[in-house]
């Protein structure tokens, strides 16, 4: 959504579609077999423009991005840029090497929790895929780099919400991002159906309140659905305010937040497989500076029409006050 006031705008980069593992759900249908990347100078360049267009935050996704050999120098340029990094891994390849390359040059580690045991090994995959990932985190403790877990809310692993976050707190986690499953990827083939309904998201939500008075400061808990009567009262947040149509002058980053940049080279607003017909264009064939100046000329009206459509259907009076923004934007830009 649409940062307000000191909220982080966030470029986020998947580097790469190789994984060590192939999720169900993985968004971006990275698995061992694909090899497609991006050159760490084109990278470097992206980010260096991103902070000066006012950009803060630097998530590298991927993929597994412990698997890209440039990862290091990536988030040093975003130190060196001034923004923060966090680093989204499945957490089964955090030995002492990796660690050693994370060490001072990430601010915060998340790292992929689908449920209990059982249910995590099928969403991964791999029979032994929570075992591994927890025999990690003892090494990730004594390295002192501050971590989280991201939770991919279903259908099928709504009640494990108070043993994840449980096990958040045994861990020492400092963050639990809920986030609903989004069906693009191999999620849109494989899962079709398996999104939590709005009953459901709800209640999830709900739970993600009562889980943060019950922990405190102990553990941040973000749920990644939003309150109708909150959209109400600051359409910004969703681009739908309409005075934003005003801004031609400031930086790109007061308009768009998140920022995607694709492992093949294509930026997007909002998340991984947004709608082509409202990407910026390919860092391959321009700067990251020079796709924003276009998109902004070209694009950003088209853009804020569709935000400014999903949020009146959202914001219509309805009996369930909770609703997935993220959801309801791309399947709406993909019509």
């Amino acid at each position: 959504m649409a940062p307000t006031g000191e909220c982080q705008r966030i470029l986020q980069i998947h580097p790469t579609r190789r994984c060590n593992l192939q999720c169900l759900h993985c968004y971006s249908s990275s698995s061992p077999q694909e090899q497609e990347e991006l050159d760490e100078v084109l990278l470097q360049q992206a980010i260096a423009d991103a902070s000066a267009e006012g950009y803060t935050v630097a998530n590298i996704s991927g993929g597994e991005p412990l698997l890209y050999k440039p990862l290091d120098k990536l988030l040093e340029q975003a130190h060196q840029c001034g923004m923060v990094t966090t680093v989204t891994s499945n957490g089964m390849l955090l030995d002492e090497k990796h660690l050693e390359k994370l060490s001072n040059r990430v601010d915060l580690l998340a790292i992929s929790l689908d449920g209990v045991p059982a249910f995590h090994n099928r969403m991964r995959s791999l029979e032994q895929a929570f075992e591994i990932m927890t025999s990690r985190l003892e090494g990730l403790r004594q390295s002192g780099i501050p971590f989280g877990f991201i939770f991919t809310l279903t259908r099928y692993n709504l009640q494990d919400l108070d043993w994840v976050a449980n096990f958040a707190i045994e861990q020492g986690a400092k963050l639990l991002q809920i986030h609903p499953l989004g069906e693009v990827g191999r999620a849109k083939e494989r899962l079709a159906g398996v999104r939590a309904n709005e009953n459901q998201s709800a209640y999830a939500y709900l739970q993600g309140m009562r889980l943060q008075k019950a922990f405190g400061d102990r553990l941040y808990v973000q749920v990644d659905l939003a309150h109708r009567d909150v959209l109400r009262a600051y359409p910004g947040m969703v681009f739908a305010d309409t005075s934003l149509l005003e801004n031609t002058e400031g930086l790109f980053a007061d308009i768009l937040s998140p920022l995607i940049i694709e492992a093949d080279g294509t930026v997007v607003p909002i998340q991984h497989g947004f709608a082509r017909q409202y990407a910026l264009g390919n860092l391959r064939q321009a700067s990251l500076r020079q796709l924003a100046a276009n998109w902004r000329r070209e694009c950003y009206p088209s853009f804020l029409e569709l935000c400014r459509r999903v949020f009146d259907e959202l914001t219509a009076p309805t009996e369930i006050p909770i609703t997935d923004w993220y959801e309801a934007i791309t399947s709406r830009a993909e019509e």
